[in-house]
Order: structure tokens, then sequence, then C-alpha cells
């Protein structure tokens, strides 16, 4: 075969060959859910790209203390930086809850387990909270921050409301819990977050 007919051949090779599909449809999301970088896993698949990916990946949880201390947290955790905080000087009527604002100190807290893990902004970098939204908005944030390779876990720890039946109003549709995956309430000092 001359170069000549060798590289349209290769040309359509590549071309018929599927690119890999991703398991997360972003169409089916809602929109608090959908990143500008579009990578997506749910929490069944991080395990395994965990593993895939290691030592060069860095798996964060962005919830709240409060929630890591009484919800617990996933095994294979790098460290925590929440995306939130909690104001318990403030109430949400509506929420029946405190009020809970942005965490200036993200990024900060963030880049701290990018540094001890030596993590470069090219590699993959998973973020997990409750449901998915906050950890949509960790991967928007890190993106604007030159992070090019953030995965947000859309279904999060808890997982996603039940809308109908005997578990309506609870989070036992999906999520890390739900789907069986190693989890422990005790928390390791060295990777949770510290109010300094």
């Amino acid at each position: 075969m001359t170069m000549r007919t060798l590289l349209p051949a290769l040309l359509l090779s590549m071309l018929l060959v599927p690119a890999p599909a991703q398991a997360v449809d972003p169409a089916s999301l809602p929109k608090i859910k959908v990143t500008k970088l579009g990578l997506y896993l749910e929490a069944r698949e991080v395990p395994e790209f965990l593993k895939k990916h290691a030592p060069k990946v860095l798996f964060i949880d962005a919830r709240t203390p409060e929630e890591q201390l009484f919800v617990g947290v996933p095994d294979g955790l790098d460290g925590t930086a929440p995306f939130g905080i909690m104001n318990y000087a403030k109430w949400d009527e509506a929420k029946k809850t405190y009020l809970r604002f942005p965490n200036p100190d993200f990024l900060g807290h963030f880049e701290v387990w990018t540094l001890d893990k030596g993590i470069e902004k090219t590699d993959p970098i998973v973020i997990i909270c409750r449901s998915g939204d906050r950890s949509a908005l960790s991967a928007d944030l890190l993106a604007r921050h030159g992070y090019t390779n953030v995965w947000s876990v859309v279904d999060g720890f808890e997982g996603d409301l039940a809308k109908d039946g005997p578990k309506k109003g609870q989070r036992a549709v999906n999520g890390w819990k739900n789907e069986g995956l190693p989890w422990s309430y005790n928390l390791d000092r060295a990777k949770v977050f510290i109010k300094d």
C-alpha cells in the first residue's frame, strides 16, 4: 500500500470507530447538574474510574462538614472541600433549614488536595456532593480556573428524591449509598476540611 492509499484508509477507519459512549446523557439532567465541561459519572462508575486512572486522579467531597459527619463519606476520598457552608444565624423558611452560602475558600481548600497529591489541571478530578448539584457547580468553578478534566457525580452520595412510592420524598433513587458502595461514618482527620 502506498502512502496515498494508506492515508485515506486510515482516516476512514478512524471515522467508523465509534467514540466511547458516556453513560450519562446530559440532556437527561436537570439544568443545575449540567456542567460546562460535560463530564459526568454515576456513583456506581466512580470506583472503577478511580482505579483506572490511579494514581493521577483526585476524588473530592464537596459537601459540608456536617453532612460528612452525620451522613457519612464514600470510601476512597482524597479529601474534602465544602462548596457551601452553613449559616446558623439564617433560616430558610421554605426549605425548613438553615441557609447554606457558597464557601469563599472553596478553591483554596480544593487546591490543598491537588498539591498534596501532585494533581495537574489536566488530570482527572471527580467531585461528589449530596445529589449532583454542588458537584456540578464545583466543576464549573474549577473549569473557570483552568481545570479541564473535572467529572461531576450526577447522583451524588445520597441520590435523588423518590418522586412516588413508599419512599416518596426520600433520597432513595440512586447515589453512592443506594448503590451499596463502601462508605463509613468514620471521618479520616487527614482528609477532612479543618476550619483554621
